[in-house]
């Protein structure tokens, strides 16, 4: 019993963090940044490492509930998910990016979602040779690497935004208080080289040592080719930007391609076997 109370638990208390946020930062954004309450952005920075620490426990309960690792979808959709909430919220604690903090309400929305997919769509068949030291490697550095990617594509789409503001300044919106756009795209490039490097270690470990990893030799199949394109959109991306200064739009498109190609390559993947075709 206790086991399944940990689900709501954490979704309530994504949905609480996530609602008193709006209503005390959202609901403000038209005050100036001095005469919002900074003790509600801390009180709520620190309150929101409750119902991560439960969704931790959740997907722990989940993925180990048999003898092997169950990783089907609602598991890998969830643990990207709350990943990226971790390290938005890891995040919070340097002065430079505080200003990102105003996204706590729709990824609390996102994680409240993710954290209930493994209760109702639960993993129908374990993986295997997931005791081995080189798949935990694997694993982990894939998930990072998703998770990062996840958090420059969402990092794009506010760029974005920013951007439309300095076209229209008189134009009201309730992101008015994220920092600089050129501090943005600096810190979006940062993301991308990180999470560039670990898609790299990714496919490197799939396809060196796809035997120790999966049990089997390396087959090309779809989610192979859309890794490999995406590795590739994010490869000439960094190449772009570092011989001919690719920036703003340009860099904006690229990252969101990448993002969707790499979606593709295991979220899209993962869908059409066990949701379409039923093959777990």
């Amino acid at each position: 019993m206790t086991s399944i109370l940990t689900y709501p638990a954490a979704f309530l208390l994504y949905i609480l963090i996530g609602w008193y946020f709006w209503r005390t930062t959202w609901g403000q954004s038209s005050l100036p940044a001095n005469d919002r309450a900074p003790a509600s952005v801390t009180w709520m920075h620190y309150a929101m490492l409750i119902p991560l620490s439960l969704h931790a426990i959740t997907l722990y309960q989940s993925m180990f509930a048999g003898a092997g690792l169950s990783f089907g979808l609602s598991n890998a959709i969830s643990v990207i998910v709350w990943l990226t909430a971790f390290i938005y919220w890891f995040s919070g604690f340097f002065q430079r990016l505080q200003g990102l903090q105003t996204l706590v309400a729709p990824v609390a929305a996102a994680s409240a979602i993710a954290v209930l997919l493994p209760l109702f769509f639960p993993s129908l068949r374990t993986l295997e040779n997931t005791e081995l030291p080189a798949f935990k490697a694997h694993l982990l550095v894939a998930m990072m690497a998703y998770s990062l990617l996840t958090i420059a594509a969402l990092h794009a789409l506010l760029m974005t935004v920013v951007e439309r503001q300095l076209h229209h300044p008189a134009a009201r919106s309730v992101l008015t208080n994220l920092p600089p756009l050129l501090a943005m795209e600096k810190l979006l490039f940062h993301i991308i080289w990180v999470g560039f490097i670990l898609l790299t270690l990714t496919l490197l470990s799939g396809v060196m040592f796809s035997k120790e990893v999966f049990g089997q030799p390396l087959t090309f199949s779809h989610k192979t080719l859309f890794g490999f394109i995406s590795w590739g959109v994010f490869a000439a991306l960094l190449t772009g930007r570092q011989f001919y200064g690719w920036r703003g739009r340009i860099a904006i498109r690229w990252t969101l391609a990448g993002f969707v190609t790499l979606l593709l390559a295991y979220i899209g993947s993962k869908f059409v076997l066990e949701i379409i075709l039923s093959r777990y």
